[in-house]
């Protein structure tokens, strides 16, 4: 069964670039694949297991992982991240309001012991 398996490599220059071209040249079901040292990414297509391209990259010592699901996915599917990510970065400025609430609160405290001092001695 033909599919396709996209990965993200860790590759930063052309010897990289050949050391995945070889493993992916001699690997059997392979019949195309395509390496974008730009992106990091390689894209594998043929009658292979996603698994088995995985572990085959892998051993070119290169940082390998799956490429992240959501950069595929339908444009409908990116609306709802985005909405989760608005609802994060008010959660964010919301936290940050709160530390600077509670650093107002160790602040005054203090200068109340530094004014109660004074008086005691």
């Amino acid at each position: 069964m033909a599919q396709t398996v996209v990965l993200k490599v860790g590759m930063s220059c052309q010897g990289c670039v050949g050391a995945v071209n070889r493993v992916l040249g001699k690997m059997e079901g392979v019949e195309s694949f395509d390496i974008d040292i730009k992106e990091q990414k390689v894209t594998v297509k043929g009658n292979v297991e996603p698994e088995a391209v995985f572990q085959t990259v892998s051993k070119t010592g290169k940082k390998t992982s799956y490429w992240p699901v959501e950069a595929e996915a339908e444009p409908k599917a990116e609306v709802e991240p985005k909405a989760e990510a608005v609802t994060e970065t008010k959660t964010e400025a919301e936290t940050k309001t709160e530390a600077k609430v509670d650093a107002k609160t160790d602040v005054e405290p203090k200068a109340a012991e530094a004014e109660t001092k004074p008086s005691q001695v």
